[in-house]
């Protein structure tokens, strides 16, 4: 089973690599972007079989090591079965 997982800081966090993206890319002449936020993809193969269990086992994968949650948010979608 094929699963991706997107990390993203919360709200109202700071985003300090964001900011350097949109300041890098107004310097390139790129006048237009207004905002950046950056997050982590990370794309996942289980063994498992039954859909239900792989999400539950993927949001505890995120809640115990791959997402800060104090600070992150994170979605998870099951690519394939």
């Amino acid at each position: 089973m094929k699963a991706r997982i997107y990390v993203t800081l919360k709200n109202g966090v700071l985003d300090p690599q964001g900011a350097a993206v949109k300041h890098a890319l107004g310097t390139l002449g790129f006048q237009g972007v207004e905002g950046v936020r950056q997050g982590k993809l990370l794309d996942i193969e289980l063994a498992a079989t039954d859909r239900a269990a792989a999400e539950a086992e993927l949001a505890a994968m995120c809640d115990k090591l791959l997402a800060n949650t104090v600070i992150e948010d994170y979605r998870v979608e099951v690519l394939s079965e």
